[in-house]
């Protein structure tokens, strides 16, 4: 899943250039404010950096992803079991998304939207944010192992 991963960074790297270091950094706060369960931060942070990104191409996706993940925090810090099925990826937006599974083959589409969002975010920091280049590091076995789970969905032996 680690050439799985690299590859899907190389393929949206073209798309996620010229970001501010402070937008970058954001979003890398977001990542890292909800791996670390820190569901209120994990708003404020999507509060700030999702007006910094416009709707279009690919930046349409990322702020999609970051709207998912306030959204998924928002009901995990209230302990809402509810779920805003509405909030997904659109047809457009699904290009730029790591994990792309026919319909018959996703067994949860929530969490298969909040999971291709954390990645999406993560490689985005990744690629942006130099200064958040070793605490994205750290987190990277998180990703493999998130996109291990989707790995004989994927049809990768």
């Amino acid at each position: 899943m680690e050439q799985f991963l690299d590859e899907y960074i190389n393929r949206i790297r073209p798309y996620f250039t010229g970001f501010p270091l402070h937008t970058a950094h954001e979003i890398a706060s977001v990542f890292l404010a909800f791996k670390f369960g820190l569901y209120s931060n994990t708003i404020q942070e999507c509060t700030k950096a999702i007006p910094l990104i416009s709707d279009v191409g690919a930046n349409g996706a990322l702020k999609k992803g970051l709207l998912i993940i306030q959204a998924t925090a928002r009901n995990l810090d209230t302990a809402q079991f509810s779920v805003d099925v509405s909030l997904a990826f659109s047809e457009s937006e699904r290009r730029f998304v790591p994990i792309l599974l026919p319909v018959e083959k996703i067994d949860d589409t929530v969490t298969l939207e909040l999971d291709n969002a954390l990645i999406l975010i993560y490689c985005v920091a990744v690629i942006t944010s130099p200064d958040d280049e070793e605490a994205m590091a750290e987190h990277r076995k998180f990703i493999v192992r998130l996109l291990g789970g989707y790995k004989k969905a994927l049809g990768i032996s």
